[in-house]
């Protein structure tokens, strides 16, 4: 039988058996993602030994990611991906120098010399962008404070991959320093020049070939472009050093200004999808069932000390940068895990005499045992972060409400007038609602939000902004909130909206409470929660285009 036969029967043999044990997880409310790790360690080549193991089923698992960081470029685009703030370069530049130094310190302890406690720490730096963002989006949760700063953090550690693997195969003594510091900035170059030509394309090229007509004409030759962009983008920056997912990323993120990004993001989700799967499958191939069951108090303790550890680092980094206890926590916990380049540095390094065999192994059951909790810890996170929030007394003292800052209209620092209309969040829902508004309410409106950046947002026009977290009762009740005719919630993170609601009504039973649900799961949940209006944006979508329509036929008729 040919090679390439073979290849696909392996293939065929892990998403099979991905899928049983997926539903099965599914059945017993479990992550399908759980399934599909186990799938891969029980028919790989050290327990059934069904699928050998080849090179070409890990290439394939590689696409599945690089598609995934590809479309989640597509959702994001540069703008929104700067509203993520310093969490990204700042924090995860912390969060990825911390937690090695964090790593070596502990490896140290345990008897380690230098070399191996520094490739170790940098292994433990890593967490897993595939399985946290495929997490995030399943439980609808990319958007919220967390998630957003869960995404920064990855994507950081992403690009400190290729300076992670010239250290490790320089402490491997393949190379010197000066060879090092020469391939370090050989790379830095090409990434900067591969930046520029991604800038040229994606704004000067690829607008020109989406507006051609024979690409209106016909959906699948997007699609298609799209998919060429992808791997693209993927080859150019693996061929200069970099991460081949962060060149896809990249590459969604140039294209998500497009008008095709919505519809190329639908179209490339079957084969994402398909491609994840197997990647995770691939992920659990790696691992000796056998030798864990001999080492199991190494295993356990390693992956526990990593579980803690790591949320530790990220809760303190994410606070210094001002965030709360709920999602400094939140941040941490769904970032509790060794990710998948950390194979890759555990490969280069045995490759390079750095690390032995037995510690090969112990770094891959460690790093699949840990991605075997990802889903609890992910799904555990909002419910953590509400918790920290009501004992937040506990975890370090807060802003008190008599510090809160108000600007804009309005006469004495935190007045609020009668008949207030209060929106909380002033993201671009927030301000379409205000914008609306301020004709017939202008000197009623009062905005609260946590953001100081859109404080100049409401300043300009003519709008009192009350810095400060709509989830804390004080705050509500600073507001005066019985003497206000209606409260707007345009919060896009679901648990902070169902919090708002319970408070608002515990505080103002009466007040007119209408609310935003981002997805249309959530609209009865809302509902029953309390408020009195919930605006559906999937169901407002449908019904906006449904006008648009009949008002183009109108126009065509008269």
């Amino acid at each position: 039988m040919p090679d390439a036969w073979l290849w696909l029967l392996d293939i065929l043999i892990l998403l099979g058996s991905a899928l049983l044990l997926g539903m099965l997880a599914e059945m017993l409310r479990q992550s399908a993602i759980v399934g599909y790790l186990l799938a891969g360690m029980i028919v790989g080549p050290n327990a059934l030994g069904l699928v050998a193991g080849g090179d070409e089923v890990h290439f394939i698992a590689e696409l599945g990611v690089t598609l995934l960081l590809f479309s989640i470029g597509l959702e994001f685009s540069f703008r929104r991906l700067m509203k993520i703030g310093p969490i990204t370069y700042v924090g995860g530049t912390a969060q990825v120098v911390l937690t090695t130094l964090a790593g070596y310190a502990l490896a140290a302890a345990l008897g380690f010399g230098f070399r191996q406690a520094l490739v170790l720490g940098m292994m433990m730096a890593l967490s897993s962008t595939a399985s946290v963002i495929r997490l995030l989006i399943d439980t609808t949760r990319l958007d919220s404070p967390f998630g957003r700063n869960a995404l920064g953090i990855l994507l950081l550690q992403d690009m400190a991959v290729v300076p992670m693997v010239i250290l490790t195969l320089a402490l491997g003594g393949d190379s010197t320093p000066t060879e090092s510091l020469a391939m370090l900035g050989r790379t830095l170059v090409l990434s900067a020049l591969t930046f520029g030509a991604f800038l040229l394309l994606f704004n000067v090229l690829v607008p020109r070939l989406l507006n051609l007509d024979s690409l209106a004409r016909n959906r699948d030759l997007p699609v298609l472009l799209a998919v060429v962009l992808a791997l693209g983008a993927a080859w150019a920056a693996h061929s200069v050093g970099l991460s081949p997912s962060f060149g896809a990323f990249l590459a969604g993120l140039l294209l998500a200004e497009s008008p095709f990004a919505a519809q190329i993001r639908s179209d490339v989700a079957p084969l994402r999808t398909l491609l994840v799967t197997l990647f995770f499958a691939a992920v659990g191939m790696l691992v000796n069932p056998g030798w864990v069951a001999a080492n199991p108090l190494p295993v356990v303790l390693t992956a526990a000390l990593i579980v803690l550890l790591k949320p530790a680092v990220i809760h303190l980094i994410t606070r210094l940068l001002g965030y709360s206890t709920g999602t400094s926590l939140a941040t941490g916990l769904c970032l509790a895990q060794v990710g998948e380049f950390s194979f890759v540095l555990a490969t280069i390094a045995i490759g390079a005499g750095v690390i032995d065999d037995e510690l090969f192994k112990l770094v891959v059951s460690v790093t699949v045992i840990s991605l075997l909790t990802t889903p609890y810890l992910v799904r555990l996170a909002p419910r953590l972060a509400g918790w920290a929030e009501s004992l937040r007394p506990l975890f370090g003292i807060e802003t008190p409400v008599n510090a809160l800052q108000t600007s804009g209209i309005g006469g004495e620092t935190g007045h609020v007038p009668d008949k207030a209309i209060l929106i909380i969040g002033f993201g671009p829902a927030g301000q379409q609602a205000a914008e609306h508004l301020l004709p017939t309410s202008q000197d009623r409106l009062v905005v609260v939000d946590s953001n100081p950046d859109n404080a100049d947002w409401a300043d300009a026009l003519g709008i009192a902004f009350i810095i400060g977290d709509a989830r804390r009762r004080e705050l509500l009740e600073h507001l005066h909130l019985k003497n206000s005719e209606a409260v707007i919630v345009t919060v896009p993170d679901q648990d902070a909206v169902r919090q708002i609601i319970h408070l608002v009504k515990a505080v103002a039973p009466e007040v007119r409470l209408l609310v935003r649900a981002r997805y249309h799961i959530f609209k009865w949940e809302l509902l029953l929660a309390g408020a009195e209006v919930v605006v559906d944006e999937e169901a407002q979508v449908g019904l906006r285009l449904a006008e648009e329509l009949l008002s183009e036929k109108r126009r065509k008729t008269n």
